[in-house]
């Protein structure tokens, strides 16, 4: 089936061009932070900075509220962008739309990126934040099991590297987790297993040399592609996760490997809801909130919530 041609101009509108991103990534940068600024924010939201502490540094959070006050439930959230672009302000638009679509606080994590902060400075900044809010309820007011992770691409890998750092460090763990198009192998290049990498790989918005060229940027050694929380899939034991939503997107190249993860989950006695978006490219979640598989994305969200 050919890709519907008005979500692929509109995801076209969100990217850039294809330079190289191991010599401009800073240009990138510029480029996502510019294509993904939304002129009219919803109406109906309130949303204030923070700062949490991560060993010698402070993680900025941006927290959003549907409508006033703080009596909601919570999103942890974690951006994508490759590891290398994105911030909390290019998912302003994204995170407003949330927690008016969700009626939950959500809180965006500006973890410290590649090449400048090497893998682990993201899962340690993201691991830091979340570890802060599940264990000092001062700062929201909320219970452990009214916090949820959730990220798309990169944040969507690194939501699921904070449940496993979460497990194995033993200071606390998420009951559920939403994980969007998440990045959870290593390899994207011609001798990678899965069919989407191949299939879709070069015609659509994330090429395959793209997500190999974010990883090198973002890996400190070659010992890094064989660290569960660089690629959760390179995890030993896939027991004791939180409930996991795992949607992917139908023509995106990390779709094959992000549902194998939910599988590993699920065969490890895991409650996993694996659901793949129809004609969807990657980043279609950064879309305005009237687009078809983002009003879809958000009823399965919300209905993953609510169970």
């Amino acid at each position: 089936m050919a890709i519907n041609k008005a979500m692929r101009a509109a995801l076209k509108a969100l990217s850039y061009p294809d330079i190289d991103i191991k010599k401009n990534y800073k240009i990138e940068r510029e480029l996502v932070n510019l294509t993904s600024k939304r002129i009219i924010k919803p109406p109906l939201y309130r949303v204030w900075d923070h700062e949490i502490p991560c060993g010698d540094h402070l993680v900025p959070v941006r927290i959003f509220t549907p409508s006033g006050g703080l009596s909601y439930p919570v999103l942890i959230f974690f951006h994508g962008g490759g590891w290398v672009t994105g911030n909390i302000d290019s998912y302003d638009g994204v995170c407003t739309d949330m927690a008016s679509l969700t009626q939950h606080v959500v809180i965006s994590v500006d973890y410290r990126l590649a090449p400048e902060y090497k893998f682990p400075a993201a899962p340690e900044d993201c691991y830091a934040v979340a570890r802060e809010i599940f264990l000092d309820d001062s700062l929201l007011g909320t219970r452990p099991e009214e916090l949820v992770l959730i990220g798309d691409s990169a944040g969507g890998n690194l939501a699921a590297a904070v449940s496993l750092m979460a497990r194995d460090r033993g200071e606390f763990l998420p009951s559920k987790q939403i994980l969007i198009y998440p990045a959870t192998a290593a390899d994207h290049s011609e001798t990678s297993p899965f069919l989407s990498v191949h299939e879709n790989g070069t015609d659509y918005l994330l090429t395959s040399k793209r997500v190999c060229d974010y990883m090198d940027l973002y890996r400190a050694s070659e010992a890094d592609l064989h660290n569960p929380y660089f690629a959760p899939l390179e995890a030993a034991d896939f027991r004791n996760q939180p409930d996991t939503l795992l949607i992917t997107a139908e023509y995106c190249p990390l779709r094959d490997e992000a549902e194998e993860y939910g599988h590993r989950l699920m065969e490890a006695g895991n409650r996993v809801m694996i659901r793949r978006i129809p004609d969807a490219l990657h980043g279609y979640f950064s879309l305005p909130a009237g687009f078809v598989q983002v009003k879809r994305t958000y009823e399965i969200i919300n209905r993953f919530l609510k169970g």
